[in-house]
């Protein structure tokens, strides 16, 4: 229940956008480091490129794990061998996800992502408010939810407050705050509207939807979660409760709603990389005549290369890390290396280029740095490294380094 909290980043952060779209639509740019690189140069847009690619890599990959997951879950029973074992491992319906999801994002194009985002809107508010009664009655209501997280010794899952720390929230919280301040797919959906008006009216709409829809996919995990005693199963609880606990038809229509959220999460984060990729490395650097038919061609290569190396970095994350987990990491690498710097473009007239630089550089390597090194773990006392994910001292470290050496180089600037 008390995972209540977690939308709180999200909202935040649209509640910050509605105040800041109209200015990025007004910008006339395609991607956020052509932002970075208009105000701060080349190298500003060439890391902030390099950090784009990272977090949305681990991104990707975990929506393919994701995607396995629920081809497991439906035909583990279904394709079975002579000895009744599965014929298709979460293993093997990863790949299935994988290669489904690069093609489609490779024929489709930002065409996939626009139909996918408004099918989803209204499929997802549909199947929760359908779901989240029968979850409720097959669980026994509050009190028989209670019984089942005592039977497991998961009392506290019944509370709201006193279960996370405020570090635990600020650990929770502010990736995802950090992540939709500055996400290029957001930004590149203001690119894409009519005027700015309208970018900073949608917007507006946004906050309720994501409330909303966060909301109930928490709530609906939640009381499913009491049925579900098997932890490794519970890393999917919505997955296997939809196919266990709903009638067929809504269990299919709740499937076809958790398959069209990883498809159009996956498609957007391969297709904003491959747009960056192509507008501020390709046309930047190397072919700045290239015509349309080419630029399709490449882009189109491009969105397979990179559904390959996400396939890999899946294979690196399947067994250390949980969803949620890869999903902070991922958000904390962007979040703390552009998003200082992106806002800083946009409003602080001040900042340099060798601030964004740095606060760029330093950010994603904090990020790594906390997560990967040994070296850090041993010179941060246990029990503070233990209690704080990257998120705190990489976006510390990130705007102390904008501020500061910006104020060192303006004169210079």
């Amino acid at each position: 229940l008390a995972a209540m909290i977690l939308p709180l980043g999200g909202v935040l952060g649209v509640i910050v956008l509605t105040q800041i779209a109209g200015k990025v639509r007004a910008y006339e740019k395609f991607t956020v480091p052509e932002i970075l690189g208009d105000r701060f140069g080349p190298v500003a847009r060439t890391l902030s490129v390099v950090a784009l690619v990272i977090a949305y890599m681990v991104i990707v990959s975990y929506q393919y794990n994701a995607g396995g997951a629920v081809i497991y879950t439906v035909l583990k029973d279904v394709l079975v061998d002579s000895y009744g074992d599965p014929l298709i491992s979460i293993q093997l319906g990863t790949i299935i996800a994988a290669v489904f999801i690069i093609f489609y994002t490779m024929l489709a194009g930002l065409v996939s992502v626009a139909y996918t985002d408004v099918a989803n809107g209204i499929i997802i508010i549909t199947s929760f408010v359908i779901a989240i009664p029968i979850f409720f009655i097959k669980a026994g209501g509050l009190e028989g939810m209670a019984i089942s997280f005592a039977e497991m010794d998961k009392n506290s899952h019944m509370n709201f407050w006193g279960v996370y720390s405020l570090m635990d929230v600020i650990n929770f919280c502010l990736p995802s705050f950090l992540l939709i301040m500055g996400d290029a797919n957001m930004y590149q959906r203001f690119f894409a509207s009519k005027d700015a008006k309208g970018a900073k009216s949608a917007t507006k709409i946004l906050i309720i939807a994501v409330a909303i829809a966060e909301l109930m996919i928490i709530v609906a995990a939640w009381i499913a979660s009491s049925m579900i005693p098997d932890a490794e199963v519970g890393k999917y609880v919505l997955i296997y409760a939809s196919h266990e606990f709903l009638p067929p038809f809504i269990g299919a229509v709740m499937m076809t709603t958790i398959v069209g959220i990883i498809i159009s999460t996956a498609d957007s984060y391969l297709l904003v990389p491959t747009t960056t990729l192509m507008r501020d490395i390709y046309l930047n650097y190397f072919d700045k005549d290239a015509d349309q038919k080419k630029i399709v061609f490449l882009s189109r290569a491009l969105v397979v290369v990179l559904g390959i190396i996400a396939y890999v970095v899946s294979l690196g994350f399947a067994k250390s890390a949980g969803f949620f987990e890869r999903a902070l990491y991922a958000y904390t690498i962007y979040g703390a290396a552009i998003t200082p710097s992106l806002v800083a473009a946009l409003f602080w007239k001040e900042a340099t280029k060798e601030g964004a630089i740095t606060s760029i550089f330093v950010g994603t390597i904090t990020t790594l740095l906390w997560k990967e090194s040994l070296f850090i773990q041993k010179i941060i006392p246990p029990k503070i490294y233990g209690s704080m994910d990257e998120v705190l001292p990489a976006i510390t470290l990130s705007v102390f380094s904008l501020v500061t050496v910006s104020l060192i180089t303006k004169n210079k600037d």
